[in-house]
């Protein structure tokens, strides 16, 4: 079972908005395979709106609140997939608990904003781990709660809840990597490389899948859906492209038959092909060893965990 996602763009507006609502989010929906939308961002573009006036870059546990200001305090708050738990004075608090609950955000300037839950949907199945949260921030300017993910048209987007954080900076060293951080999480909005990953199937809380650690493949992934080739947080991306995704842990299995565009780990790129979603642009990797032959299976084995193809036969051979 192999995952194609569309990096879609202004080229074929109408026809990129039908498969977007045709065929993209049932397949996402649906199942964490199938064709879904490719984006630049790591986590939802909205998160670093006009009001907040920087990036949302993590949520802090601690000062979590209940909606009712008399209910007992929460002594000790975090997450057991993406469902929060916490301890109180008068017992275990979890799941729909949280409905209306209060947390502190924490923005890249080093400023705070308050955050509040709006909304909860329980997993279900298969993704009865993966919740998803409706979320507001409080915007003082406007003296207004407003959605922290949004869609393209102006509607509100679920999140889902992380633990831990991410770099969010481009093109420095530590761009895009994840730190593990028991102080914080992350909303990762829908439709963004975070949430998108986890609908994949590498779930960072779950353990070990075929002798590989889900938590990497899920940074991996992270790499993969937004082109940082180079592993500092700069996305390749260019839309209007699809790509293939699969790994040899079972999650995600070639079925395409495309050409090889490159092989991933949680630091980026290990080694790509001539043609890439790049399309054109240089990608220069100078502190990255690139293994000489991309796209051998045996690569899984030397420490390679997702490999990515594009439908569109390379114009030179891998290197």
């Amino acid at each position: 079972m192999s995952i194609a996602l569309g990096l879609m763009g202004c080229e074929g507006a109408v026809e990129v908005e039908a498969r977007d609502t045709l065929e993209t989010r049932v397949a996402e929906l649906s199942a964490p395979n199938g064709r879904n939308l490719n984006g630049r961002n790591l986590n939802g573009r909205n998160l670093n709106g006009v009001d907040l006036s920087g990036m949302l870059v993590a949520v802090r546990f601690d000062g979590a609140r209940r909606a009712n200001p008399r209910a007992s305090a929460l002594t000790q708050t975090w997450l057991e997939g993406s469902v929060f738990h916490a301890e109180s004075a008068s017992g275990p608090v979890s799941g729909m608990d949280f409905l209306g609950a209060s947390f502190v955000g924490e923005l890249g300037d080093g400023t705070t904003v308050p955050l509040r839950v709006d909304d909860i949907q329980p997993g279900t199945g298969a993704n009865g781990d993966i919740w998803v949260y409706r979320v507001s921030y409080y915007s003082r300017e406007l003296d207004a709660w407003k959605p922290i993910c949004t869609a393209d048209g102006g509607g509100t987007l679920g999140a889902i809840a992380v633990a831990g954080r991410w770099d969010y900076r481009q093109g420095v060293p530590g761009g895009g990597s994840k730190t593990t951080d028991a102080q914080s999480f992350t909303f990762a909005c829908e439709g963004a490389a975070i949430a998108k990953c986890i609908r994949f199937g590498y779930r960072p809380w779950g353990g070990m899948a075929g002798g590989r650690d889900l938590g990497e493949l899920h940074q991996s992934c992270t790499r993969m859906v937004r082109a940082d080739f180079c592993g500092d947080g700069a996305s390749f991306t260019v839309d209007g492209t699809w790509v293939n995704l699969y790994d040899a842990a079972g999650v995600q299995r070639d079925s395409e038959g495309w050409s090889v565009e490159a092989e991933w780990d949680t630091q980026g790129a290990r080694c790509r092909a001539q043609t890439t979603r790049a399309r054109g642009r240089e990608v220069m990797c100078p502190s990255r060893s690139l293994i000489p032959i991309c796209g051998l299976p045996t690569n899984f084995l030397l420490g390679t965990l997702l490999m990515s193809e594009i439908p569109i036969a390379a114009t030179q051979g891998p290197h």
